[in-house]
């Protein structure tokens, strides 16, 4: 690998991996809202940050999202649930990533391996919900592994190494997750970083469209 992109870098977790690759002797192009006012709420900031680059990159890690935007917590009940509260994490969790694939597919190399890569979260599973409650957030994530998955199906057509994935990182130490850490286990971001790194060292073309997590392992839809 010799470039990557990493969109939220200035988060815990976007940090990390770009100074992992880094330390690889890879060339990284971080990009995020306080170091470069891209917004990802925005298609407009997005299509003009992503316009000035000049790719290839062989890797674009989507390494943004939010448990609490404007106040509003992770509904533990029905009674909880607000259209702007949803609209909200659609917006930052689904939409801007959705976007960020769409304008950076001319930024992916047209014949070789290449991974676009967004973190998304255990709870967006369907499959794997036994807990209930969380709802914009769980909703929003389920929605970008639809993304994923059907943007997938149209890239390899026209990017034939391409590999196009949905990441659960597991549990991490970063102010993201500090308030809801509660009785789960949780990594430090450089090593959230390092297994994520291992995870799409390791993807083979037959894993685009798929959602694991930080062992590689598959997530239920």
């Amino acid at each position: 690998m010799d470039k990557a992109l990493i969109i939220g870098a200035s988060g815990g977790i976007g940090r990390a991996v770009s100074a992992a690759l880094q330390a690889r002797g890879v060339m990284v192009t971080g990009l995020s809202r306080s170091g470069d006012g891209i917004d990802l709420t925005d298609e407009g900031s997005i299509a003009a940050a992503l316009g000035r680059l000049e790719g290839p990159y062989e890797l674009i890690l989507v390494a943004t999202g939010a448990l609490e935007i404007a106040g509003a917590e992770p509904e533990k009940a029905l009674r909880q649930v607000s259209a702007q509260a949803m609209l909200d994490q659609f917006a930052l969790n689904c939409v801007g990533p959705s976007l960020v694939l769409k304008h950076s597919v001319r930024l992916l190399p047209r014949e070789g391996r290449a991974v676009f890569a967004a973190l998304s979260a255990r709870v967006g599973s369907i499959g794997d919900n036994n807990f209930g409650g969380w709802y914009s957030y769980r909703t929003a994530k389920a929605a970008l592994n639809q993304m994923i998955h059907t943007g997938a199906i149209e890239l390899v057509r026209s990017h034939r190494g391409a590999i196009c994935v949905a990441l659960h990182p597991g549990t991490v130490e970063t102010a993201f997750t500090r308030k809801y850490l509660g009785r789960h286990p949780a990594v430090p971001a450089a090593e959230a970083a390092e297994n994520l790194l291992r995870v799409i060292d390791g993807l083979r073309p037959e894993a685009s469209g798929g959602f694991f997590d930080w062992q590689g392992k598959p997530v239920p839809w």
